[in-house]
Parts: C-alpha cells; sequence; structure tokens
C-alpha cells in the first residue's frame, strides 16, 4: 500500500492541484514542471518527485505508470486529477511565475505538493 500511495502522491501533481472547471491558459504556465508530493502521514509515504507537461493549459503526465489530466486557468488556479489502476487522486492549487504549491487528497491519504518550472 506505501508504494501504491507513492506512485499516487507522484501523479497528483499537480498534483496535483482542482476546485471546479478552469480554463485553459494561454501559454503562460506551458511546459515541463518538476512536482514534489509530501504526505501528512508517514504510513502514505515520504514523498515523492513527478514530473509533468502542460501544453495550452492542459495537463498530462511524463510517466506511463501513472495518468494525469487537468487544467491551469489564465490565473495560475490548477486542477488535476492522477490515477493509475483504480486508484486516484486529487489536486488543488496555484501556479505563478516559476513555482506553484497547494494540497492534494486521495481515498486513504492528503497532503501538499509544491512545483519548479524545469
Amino acid at each position: 500500500m506505501r508504494y501504491l500511495c507513492k506512485g499516487i502522491f507522484a501523479a497528483i501533481w499537480a498534483v496535483a492541484l482542482l476546485g471546479g472547471p478552469a480554463n485553459a491558459a494561454s501559454t503562460s504556465f506551458d511546459g515541463a514542471w518538476n512536482v514534489r508530493i509530501s504526505s501528512s502521514s508517514e504510513t502514505c509515504g515520504n514523498g515523492a518527485t513527478v514530473a509533468i507537461g502542460i501544453n495550452n493549459g492542459q495537463i498530462a503526465s511524463s510517466s506511463a505508470a501513472v495518468s494525469a489530466s487537468g487544467r491551469v486557468a489564465d490565473a495560475g488556479r490548477i486542477n488535476v486529477t492522477l490515477s493509475t489502476g483504480i486508484k486516484r487522486a486529487v489536486g488543488f492549487g496555484r501556479l505563478s511565475g516559476t513555482s506553484g504549491s497547494g494540497t492534494w487528497r486521495g481515498a486513504l491519504c492528503t497532503g501538499t505538493w509544491t512545483a519548479q518550472r524545469m
């Protein structure tokens, strides 16, 4: 279970990042991002790092093991859903310039995330 949660954390990025439908951003947040996922519980793992891509405001995972979908609004609000198999996690937050942060939640775990543009 610990490794499954780590995989979900990695995928969550943003993780993560959701609060309702967001309009796709023009291109201000487009590019590659490195996301650090942290859990609020040791039983859920010590955290993970995942690379994601944003293209025309659409979020995609660069990992074959984790599916990522979501959007970044013009103002930087980000919504993301990450899944692997039947496990799923959602993330909410905000990007600003070259960094971002927010929270995420899954069925059994919750935590925070931070992001840096690569």
